[in-house]
């Protein structure tokens, strides 16, 4: 087997984590609780002040952060924004990441942000459109870089390759990583009729690096990935599965709308530290 991405780049595991929500900027850096890394959005710490900066700086000296972009573009017809990559170089630098994440979509059409995460078409142009921007971007910022898998909940005209094959080609031809969205597959295998096992296997699990969990909404025909519930039973179930081909990676509990307690959150964080301290253990 190859070197993982993980290896080849001196990253290990982190551990168990949460993001940092502006409802949690005065509790988190104080809890007394167990949680090994925060993660941020970095669009809401681009330019820094008053409560985000002093929130920012407490958690920076108690846990790695890593930034999870939204606005990266990466898949957009538009160059990439020189001020956006500046911007998000100098964070990555201020807080010290290991690594840094965004999504593999696009996210911005003639200037505008649509304000969400667009999927592309699964197609080899697309690979050949998108493999020279993350180059672009890891070289930029100077850090290892990971690409999410979305939700999605329609098919783009023109693809020609199954979507687990379009994130190979496009991870192995940029020789980036993988941030596994487990909760994104699992809504993406019912809303698209397809075996989410079978998805996990097919994908180039040596490049995982980050993996995150979240909730989501069924509705009568769909599923839709809100990121505002407790993780359900099946998606912790597709969680060990994949660890079980990963060993031990670094685990996100999501959770961005009808956000609950502090302590509610931090009640799934440690929930998928005990299953990656049993994958360990094995």
């Amino acid at each position: 087997m190859s070197v993982s991405y993980a290896r080849r780049h001196g990253l290990k595991p982190l551990g168990a984590g949460i993001g940092l929500r502006r409802e949690f900027y005065a509790r988190l850096p104080e809890t007394s609780r167990a949680l090994d890394w925060v993660e941020i959005i970095p669009e809401n710490f681009l330019t820094l002040g008053g409560r985000p900066q002093r929130a920012l700086d407490a958690c920076v000296e108690r846990w790695p952060v890593l930034p999870h972009g939204v606005a990266l573009n990466i898949g957009g017809p538009e160059p990439l924004a020189e001020d956006y990559l500046s911007g998000l170089k100098a964070l990555v630098e201020r807080v010290d990441a290991p690594f840094f994440s965004d999504h593999l979509c696009y996210s911005r059409l003639r200037g505008a942000y649509l304000h969400d995460l667009l999927p592309l078409p699964f197609s080899e142009e697309a690979v050949e459109h998108v493999v020279p921007r993350v180059r672009e971007v890891q070289e930029r910022v100077g850090r290892p870089f990971l690409l999410e898998n979305p939700s999605y909940y329609a098919l783009m005209p023109g693809g020609t390759l199954d979507e687990a094959a379009f994130l190979r080609h496009v991870a192995e031809e940029a020789d980036c990583g993988l941030l596994l969205d487990v909760n994104n597959v699992y809504v993406n295998a019912r809303n698209h009729g397809y075996d989410p096992r079978a998805f996990v296997d097919a994908l180039p699990l040596e490049r995982v690096v980050q993996i995150h969990l979240a909730g989501h909404e069924q509705q009568p025909d769909v599923i839709i990935d809100t990121h505002g519930a407790p993780v359900c039973d099946e998606v912790w179930s597709l969680y060990r599965y994949v660890l079980e081909r990963t060993g031990p990676v670094s685990t996100l509990l999501e959770w961005d709308q009808d956000i609950p307690s502090l302590e509610a959150v931090l009640d799934e964080a440690d929930r998928a530290r005990a299953v990656l301290a049993e994958v360990e253990a094995r």
